[in-house]
């Protein structure tokens, strides 16, 4: 069922918590990845799925799950946060990244749990839980990105740039005028190229047209670390290394075209009605196609998790996953 959440009460977060158990895990390629464990050590598995690609997990995630309830896991994704090689593009797919999920559930010996992702993190939720659904309690998921070129376009080429034009300057000033056909392939060229100075402020240029359109406020609410040049470098170098090669799936829609395989999985969606970054569109195809999902549209809010709206529909949502 589709259900407008502005007559919901407003929920907040839940008390900073410290991480219990932390540390690095070992893959079969160059990649070691940071990860950690909060809240109830008993509790129920969640395990966090952070944006980007190329973002990091923070604190500020252990809060949207009740510390006496959940055992948090979370993780940086190859590349990015306390994972190292920091910005490292080899052996970095979504089908690594799957696989490095499947590594630390085992790893800390849970069967099932619940997974939580945003942004690119729903679209990791929804490719894991599609290859996991035995492992997957429930999902909760928030601002739908299925991968596809219409939303790439839509971002990087033509459609948000009609609503934030004076951002959008900024954007294009790392590029030529004659190659600005195709922003993600200029860009491409200069986040992977051997100047190193170029790619650092290609890089900024990048994170911060995200980090200034993430929630309706724009750039006075735009978080820091878009403008600090070492997240930047990995943050942008990734992000366009996975959408220039479409997420690594075999089709455009493998998400819808898979969908099937766990519309029996509870999930709930949470989707800012005003996100220019991943718009609405792509959370009602998932509802069209996944009917049974739970979809709350949140009518004053963009894409940011710390946007009021998303922070209560959220923690309503993680406290729901929990009885399911």
């Amino acid at each position: 069922m589709a259900f407008p959440s502005t007559l919901a009460p407003r929920r907040t977060l839940y008390p900073e918590i410290e991480a219990f158990n932390k540390g690095w895990m070992k893959t079969d390629s160059v990649h070691e990845i940071y990860w950690e464990e909060s809240g109830n050590p008993a509790g129920i598995p969640v395990v966090v799925l952070h944006g980007g690609p190329g973002g990091a997990v923070n604190p500020g995630l252990r809060r949207y799950f009740d510390p006496a309830v959940y055992r948090i896991v979370m993780f940086d994704q190859r590349g990015c946060g306390l994972s190292r090689p920091n910005a490292s593009l080899e052996n970095n797919t979504t089908w690594d990244l799957v696989a490095d999920i499947e590594a630390i559930r085992e790893m800390l010996g849970i069967d099932k749990w619940v997974v939580f992702g945003g942004s690119w993190g729903s679209t990791l939720s929804l490719t894991y839980a599609i290859k996991h659904p035995e492992r997957t309690r429930a999902l909760v998921l928030r601002g739908i990105f299925l991968m596809t070129k219409k939303e790439l376009h839509w971002f990087y080429q033509d459609g948000a740039s009609m609503i934030w034009p004076d951002l959008w300057e900024n954007f294009l000033a790392p590029i030529p005028e004659d190659e600005r056909d195709n922003l993600m392939a200029a860009y491409y060229k200069r986040l992977t190229g051997d100047d190193v100075e170029e790619r650092r402020r290609c890089a900024i240029a990048w994170a911060t047209w995200e980090g200034n359109t993430v929630t309706v406020a724009g750039p006075t609410a735009s978080p820091d670390k878009f403008g600090d040049p070492d997240f930047a470098v990995a943050f942008a170098r990734i992000e366009n290394w996975y959408f220039t090669n479409g997420g690594f799936f075999d089709s455009e829609n493998w998400i819808i075209e898979n969908i099937d395989k766990i519309r029996h999985i509870p999930t709930s969606i949470t989707q800012g009605r005003f996100d220019v970054v991943t718009p609405a569109s792509g959370a009602w195809a998932l509802h069209r196609a996944f009917p049974e999902a739970k979809l709350d549209i949140i009518g004053d809010a963009g894409h940011a998790a710390g946007e009021p709206g998303i922070i209560g529909s959220l923690i309503r949502a993680t406290d729901w996953a929990a009885t399911v």
